[in-house]
């Protein structure tokens, strides 16, 4: 079983990452098509870096539950707790280095969306492999917040808050613009 779980974590960890990383072109890529925006990039806010994040994270973690929840029982806890983690941590540290530059630079949103992925999945596979939140009340929390946040990435897509977090920095626009 260890095995199989340490060769799922590679497996997610590379999938998030490349995933993550052809999201921000997917939407351009497609032509701008609507639909397409619900799980990719729209533009360059860092809501919008979060869900390139999150869109691999959640699908790789339904994935990996449907594969092995007979092996390990905490899975969708361990990943929804990871998924938060990440979460976190990119607004926090793109948020703590544009107040300190006071500019975007493109090689720390690329390297602050790496750290997001590996402390996620660092964060979840220290909580799979020691056993915590096993039961079915955390699995069940678990699966409510892994879709619950794809549909909150989904529905701000096209209905964006008006808040800074959402704000494409460079065009001043939030979501879908067509």
């Amino acid at each position: 079983m260890k095995k199989q779980l340490g060769k799922w974590e590679w497996i997610g960890l590379v999938f998030t990452l490349i995933a993550g990383n052809l999201l921000h072109f997917v939407y351009e890529w497609s032509g701008e098509i609507p639909l397409v925006g619900a799980v990719s990039a729209v533009n360059e806010s860092t809501w919008e870096h979060m869900k390139m994040f999150a869109v691999p994270y959640i699908l790789f973690s339904l994935v990996e539950w449907i594969v092995l929840r007979q092996e390990k029982s905490n899975i969708l806890s361990a990943r929804a707790v990871g998924l938060l983690v990440g979460l976190l941590a990119i607004p926090m540290l793109v948020y703590t280095y544009k107040g300190i530059y006071g500019d975007d630079v493109m090689w720390l949103d690329i390297l602050i969306f790496q750290v997001a992925v590996l402390l996620a999945f660092w964060v979840s596979h220290a909580l799979l492999k020691g056993g915590h939140l096993d039961n079915g009340l955390w699995q069940l929390a678990g699966l409510v917040i892994l879709l619950g946040i794809g549909i909150l990435f989904i529905l701000f897509t096209y209905r964006p808050p008006s808040l800074p977090l959402f704000i494409d920095p460079t065009t001043g626009q939030a979501g879908i613009t067509k």
